[in-house]
């Protein structure tokens, strides 16, 4: 049976301004199409996105959605009542609905459990960015839509937010759309890839598989649009060459191949123009210092706020060491770029430095950059027409062009610039400066995947020091020689890679998990005092030790349906006994969170009147 197709779009088209985003598109979503959307800064992935929910209409042509389907839509920077409640936040999507939340209070309970909350009175305004991030996808997964369309979710998310995120997708039955710039991501939970980009005939190349497989089959493709185009410019050559010795079109034959010549110079014309795209020329300079040792660390200690960052650390930075930092946000890893580059100083220990050492810093909010200075003189703060690198001088429009800048921008405030665009300048002011130690905080933000893969080329191959902050993992484990990761409570430990933290990770979940026994025995028995409940909550009280038993039964039940290698080779079987381990998996989570909203006030009506 032909997949069911539940959303397409035919011949879709839209501009702003006289600068067409796309033409002529057309894509289709099948039932169960896990599918990632990509291309260049500018390609209008955020606009097609938001077309296909519904939310924007486009200049020409058609889109249709199969009848009674859902659509969930989480936007890049979502919207919320700051003065609200995470639990009324997920209210009013039901209210807004026409659901009574009093009724659907399970739905409630389950958003909570699947964004894993710890607090539901917890007011929007105090998350930080990644946990509204959360909010926001657990808001929208709550109305179980059909449809996902997902604008950089990642966004503000920590490598444990992006892991969980990528477990729900993962599990995830139904078809959605993911705009990610987040290469690892996009392997992980993505089955096919559509990527915009005017370099292709109809503006999009679409391929099934992962990530990795997509850019085999776009080098494949390329290749042959390649081979394609150098024949087409032989029979050019030729035609041109027929058509300067001046053939008359006296009879039909020759009209027919003169019309047929012009036919074919357009056709290599439109190709060529087509390929006029440019990559951002990334090339840190590094100073050529030979000292083994650039920066070394004894000892070291320091606390914010009574918390500690790190305690008691040893570290050692040479020329060609890339040391990648790991930890979940608020754990200090910012923090401890400053330590290093010595704009911060440490509560004890040592911290020595080679004489001279010259260290260049990426800051993660750019607060070096003035916002109302003009893109000129953002490259030439001291003014002028030109800035030199590596001993050269270059003009600043050439300067401004290597990095994807046109000359009308010039003059623009920094602030007119977008996220990506700050980003590039914020690099190329770098690159000015000739580094023995480059210190990055989060340079991938808002970098297209074009642009991260020259940034990933252009670290691989510095000769200095490095020391990177990202959640980028694809960056980070081919950068990176070897990975600090911290725990936000002053600890820290060596990694030599990725995929040894994320082992480690998965050893510690699975040990936190199994002494199931432990939960047990930590609930209060039946014959414990349980004065403070209502009546309804008093029976419930009495029944949740059975109900969490049962339903850790099920969760131990559908993790043998889905490893059942009966069933390996269906995907359609998969996604659904997957989907049923989520669902009991959510179920478990919400009971030990009820049982635990249970346990806390008897406990606080116990203790008044002891």
């Amino acid at each position: 049976m032909p997949p069911i197709l539940l959303l397409s779009c035919e011949a879709l088209g839209k501009s702003y301004g006289v600068k067409p985003l796309f033409t002529d598109l057309s894509l289709g979503l099948c039932e169960g199409d896990h599918v990632g959307l990509i291309g260049p800064n500018g390609s209008g992935k955020s606009t097609l996105l938001k077309i296909l929910a519904g939310l924007d209409e486009p200049d020409k042509g058609t889109r249709a959605v199969r009848r009674q389907i859902r659509i969930g839509y989480v936007p890049q920077e979502p919207l919320f009542d700051q003065r609200h409640s995470v639990e009324e936040a997920l209210a009013q999507v039901l209210l807004d609905e026409g659901l009574d939340p009093h009724e659907q209070g399970g739905q409630i309970a389950k958003a909570l459990s699947l964004g894993a909350f710890a607090r539901a009175d917890q007011t929007v305004a105090t998350l930080s960015g990644g946990w509204k991030k959360r909010l926001a996808i657990a808001r929208s997964l709550m109305l179980e839509p059909d449809i996902l369309l997902l604008d950089e979710p990642t966004n503000h998310l920590d490598v444990e937010g992006i892991l969980w995120l990528e477990g729900l997708l993962k599990a995830e039955p139904h078809a959605f759309i993911v705009i990610s710039h987040d290469r690892r991501f996009l392997e992980s939970v993505t089955t096919r890839i559509w990527e915009l980009n005017r370099q292709y005939a109809t503006g999009v190349f679409q391929a099934t598989g992962r990530y990795s497989e997509f850019l085999e089959q776009r080098d494949a493709a390329w290749q042959a649009q390649a081979d394609y185009q150098a024949s087409l410019a032989n029979r050019v050559r030729r035609e041109v060459e027929w058509l300067r010795r001046g053939p008359k079109a006296r009879t039909t034959k020759a009209k027919a191949r003169i019309d047929s010549a012009g036919r074919l110079i357009d056709e290599l014309h439109e190709i060529e123009s087509r390929q006029q795209t440019t990559s951002a020329g990334i090339d840190f300079t590094a100073s050529g210092r030979k000292s083994k040792q650039l920066l070394v660390a004894k000892g070291m200690g320091k606390s914010l706020g009574g918390t500690p960052i790190v305690t008691n650390l040893d570290l050692m930075v040479g020329p060609g060491e890339r040391i990648g930092l790991l930890g979940p946000n608020g754990s200090g890893k910012s923090t401890l770029l400053k330590l290093l580059a010595g704009t911060l100083e440490l509560d004890c220990g040592t911290l020595t430095r080679a004489d001279g050492l010259r260290v260049v810093a990426f800051e993660q909010h750019r607060e070096s950059l003035d916002q109302q200075a003009s893109l000129r003189r953002a490259f030439a703060p001291a003014g002028g027409d030109t800035v030199v690198y590596r001993d050269r001088s270059v003009h600043l429009a050439s300067w401004a062009k290597r990095f994807l800048f046109k000359p009308e921008q010039l003059d623009l405030p920094v602030s007119r610039l977008s996220g990506g665009e700050q980003a590039r300048l914020l690099i190329a002011r770098l690159m000015l400066q000739p580094a023995d130690l480059l210190i990055l905080d989060e340079p991938t933000n808002d970098l297209d995947i074009p642009t991260l893969d020259v940034l990933e080329e252009s670290l691989v191959e510095f000769p200095g020091a490095l020391v990177l902050v990202t959640h980028d993992r694809w960056l980070l484990d081919r950068v990176s020689t070897k990975l600090l990761a911290l725990d936000g409570t002053g600890h820290a430990e060596w990694f030599a890679d990725y995929a040894q933290w994320e082992a480690a990770q998965e050893r510690k979940a699975a040990e936190d998990k199994r002494p199931q026994g432990s939960k047990e025995s930590a609930m209060p028995t039946g014959s414990s005092k349980r004065k403070g409940l209502s009546y309804k909550e008093q029976k419930e009280w009495d029944q949740i030790e059975a109900a969490i038993l049962k339903a850790e039964k099920q969760v131990t039940a559908c993790q043998a349906a889905a490893n059942d290698p009966a069933i390996a080779s269906s995907a359609a079987e998969l996604q659904e006994r997957y989907a049923a381990l989520l669902a009991a998996q959510v179920d478990v989570e919400r009971l030990y969170t009820r049982w635990a909203e249970l346990d806390e006030k008897r406990g606080q009506v116990i203790s008044r009147t002891q």
